[in-house]
C-alpha cells in the first residue's frame, strides 16, 4: 500500500478526508455535527431510561423501541468520534484493522436496525389485525428472542465483509472518500478483482434490507385493509399507533437506498454528494427517531414531560 504522497507505507492504513472540497470549513461544521450527535445520544438514552423505569411501558412496542434507540446510539457512536477527530484535529489516518472493525460495526448495526424495524411492523400487524392474539404471540421472552435474532442476523450477514476485504491486495491510493469506513468505499481501492465483494454486497442488500422493506410494506398493506373496515374513531386510534413507526421506517430506508443508488450509479467525480448522504444516513435517523416517538407517542411524550418537570423542580432552589 502507498500513502497519499505516493510513498511506500510500512503499516497498512487508510486516509479519511472528511468532506472533500470543504476542508477549510470542516472545523466549524464539526460544531453543529457534534451538537446533533449529543442530541441523538441524549434523546435515545432518555427513551431507554423511560421505558426501563416505567413498568407500564414494558410491552413489545416499547421494548422494540428501546432496541431501536440502543442501536441508534451505537451506530452514531461508531462513526462520529472519529469524524470529530478528523474535523477538529486533522486526525485523518485510520489503521487497516480499525477500519475493518468500524466497517463491520456500521454495516452489522444497520442490519440489526432493519430487523428491529421489521419486528416493530410485525408487532403493529398483530396488535391491529389480531388484537386478541397479541398477548400470546408477542410475549416478553419471545420479544427477547427476536432481539437476539436481530443481533445474530446482522452480525452473521456482515461478518464475511471484513474477510473479503482482508484477502484483497492494496497497492494504489489509500484515500477513502468518506468520513468513515464503508465496504463500498474500501473495496474500490483494491488492486484486484472485487466481483466477490460486489456480488456478496448485493446479496446482503437484497436478502436483508430488500426483504425487510418488502415484508414491512406487506404488513402495512394488511394493516390498512383491516383498518378500513373499522369505525372512524378506531381508524384514528389505529393509525395513531403506526405513525411513529412509519416515520422511523422512512427515516432509515430512504437515506440507505439513496446512498446505495449514489454509490452504484453516481458519477465518479461527484465525490461530495455520497459523503454528505453517508453522514445523513448515520446521523439523521438517531436524531429524528427519539423526536418522532417523543412527539407522536402519547405515553412517551407524557413521561418525557414528567421527567424534565421533576428534574427542573429538583434543581430549583
Amino acid at each position: 500500500m502507498v500513502d497519499h504522497n505516493g510513498n511506500e507505507s510500512s503499516a497498512p492504513y487508510f486516509i479519511l478526508i472528511g468532506l472533500p472540497g470543504l476542508e477549510r470549513a470542516q472545523f466549524w461544521l464539526a460544531f453543529p455535527l457534534c451538537s446533533l450527535y449529543l442530541i441523538a445520544v441524549l434523546g435515545n438514552l432518555t427513551i431507554i431510561y423511560i421505558v426501563r423505569t416505567e413498568h407500564s411501558l414494558h410491552e413489545p412496542m416499547y421494548i422494540f423501541l428501546c432496541m431501536l434507540s440502543g442501536l441508534d446510539v451505537l451506530i452514531s457512536t461508531s462513526s462520529m468520534p472519529k469524524m470529530m477527530a478528523i474535523f477538529w484535529f486533522n486526525s485523518t489516518t485510520i489503521q487497516f484493522d480499525a477500519c475493518l472493525l468500524q466497517m463491520f460495526a456500521i454495516h452489522s448495526l444497520s442490519g440489526m436496525e432493519s430487523t428491529v424495524l421489521l419486528a416493530m411492523a410485525f408487532d403493529r400487524y398483530v396488535a391491529i389485525c389480531h388484537p386478541l392474539r397479541h398477548a400470546t404471540v408477542l410475549t416478553l421472552p419471545r420479544v427477547a428472542k427476536i432481539g437476539m435474532a436481530a443481533v445474530v442476523r446482522g452480525a452473521a450477514l456482515m461478518a464475511p465483509l471484513p474477510v473479503f476485504i482482508k484477502r484483497l491486495p492494496f497497492c494504489g491510493s489509500n484515500i477513502l472518500s468518506h468520513s468513515y469506513c464503508l465496504h463500498q468505499d474500501v473495496m474500490k481501492l483494491a488492486c484486484a478483482d472485487i466481483h466477490v465483494n460486489i456480488i456478496y454486497g448485493l446479496i446482503v442488500i437484497v436478502s436483508a434490507i430488500g426483504l425487510d422493506s418488502l415484508l414491512i410494506s406487506l404488513s402495512y398493506l394488511l394493516i390498512l385493509k383491516t383498518v378500513l373496515g373499522l369505525t372512524r374513531e378506531a381508524q384514528t386510534k389505529a393509525f395513531g399507533t403506526c405513525v411513529s413507526h412509519v416515520c422511523a421506517v422512512f427515516i432509515f430506508y430512504v437515506p440507505f437506498i439513496g446512498l446505495s443508488m449514489v454509490h452504484r450509479f453516481g458519477k465518479q467525480h461527484d465525490s461530495l454528494l455520497p459523503v454528505i448522504m453517508a453522514n445523513i444516513y448515520l446521523l439523521v435517523p438517531p436524531v429524528l427517531n427519539p423526536i418522532v416517538y417523543g412527539v407522536k407517542t402519547k405515553e412517551i411524550r407524557q413521561r418525557i414531560l414528567r421527567l424534565f418537570h421533576v428534574t427542573i423542580q429538583t434543581s430549583d432552589p
